[in-house]
């Protein structure tokens, strides 16, 4: 019996066995904790990166606010003969520009190439009329919410009665023309496929070639076939209460970056509540959006 409980409880070396295996136990779970705690420390110290390259801190620091815009968007973004920005969009930037201490930087861009200058070129800010889709929202973020808006047909007053419907657009009779590469383009394409389609190279001039009857339909968004009617009078908007699709204008911004999305957020809410949003819209459409 001695010498079994001897061998069983006592190693080569006369070192008792239980004693080893509780020091190697306990030495095992110290470098563990060790493991854990370098591995917990190296997370704060990369969420503490992540929060100090916030657009934010970049902004206050810089003084200096880059902005993406398209520059043919009216009323939300419009680049004069001059150089100079116009719209919307561009007095709420200015705004909240000003709000942060800030210059405006604007960065030109187009509607086909938006996501990948906004990435590239590292805005901190996307303007000018931006829609809401699920795609861009598969790469960058948006603030809240300024206006619900959706897609429909601009076309000759003379036709509207033509237009009203799906079923009436997408026949290969019907003569569309839309800007390349933004929502517009894409909601034809998915909703309007046996509609004859033609790209047309500036979003600004787009609207005489129905005016020429050069086309018959542009699909845009509301709130620009409002504003484009009251500037050719032989143009209506049809039904832009009831929109063939539903549709959100909101700022774009950088993905994972929550310190800026939140006070935009906050801006936003606070330009709305105090009526500024409102009063800028109505300098550039004219009425209530």
């Amino acid at each position: 019996m001695g010498g079994r409980s001897q061998h069983f409880c006592c190693g080569s070396n006369n070192t008792p066995v239980y004693g080893t295996i509780v020091g190697q136990t306990h030495y095992e779970n110290s470098q563990e904790n060790i493991k854990m705690k370098k591995i917990v420390f190296s997370l704060l110290l990369a969420s503490s990166a992540v929060q100090a390259q916030s657009h934010l801190d970049t902004i206050l620091s810089s003084k200096t606010l880059r902005v993406c815009t398209t520059g043919d968007y009216k009323p939300y973004s419009f680049l004069r003969p001059d150089g100079q920005y116009e719209g919307l969009d561009i007095s709420m930037a200015n705004a909240l520009a000003t709000s942060l201490g800030a210059k405006v930087e604007w960065v030109p861009t187009t509607w086909k190439t938006l996501m990948p200058d906004f990435l590239a070129k590292q805005c901190d800010i996307a303007v000018g009329g931006v829609s809401v889709t699920l795609k861009r929202q598969q790469t960058a973020w948006f603030a809240r919410p300024l206006d619900v808006d959706g897609k429909i047909p601009l076309v000759r007053c003379t036709d509207k009665d033509r237009f009203q419907t799906i079923e009436q657009l997408n026949r290969p009779d019907v003569r569309l023309i839309e800007a390349a590469g933004g929502t517009n383009e894409a909601f034809v394409h998915s909703h309007l496929p046996k509609a004859s389609l033609t790209l047309f190279h500036d979003n600004v001039t787009i609207f005489q070639q129905l005016v020429d009857k050069k086309a018959d339909v542009m699909i845009t968004d509301a709130s620009e076939a409002r504003f484009q009617q009251q500037h050719y009078p032989t143009l209506c908007a049809i039904n832009p209460d009831k929109p063939l699709q539903y549709g959100e204008k909101a700022y774009m911004i950088p993905r994972d970056d929550i310190s800026w999305k939140l006070y935009l957020d906050q801006w936003v809410h606070l330009s709305t509540a105090t009526g500024e949003y409102r009063d800028i819209a109505r300098q550039w459409m004219g009425a209530k959006p």
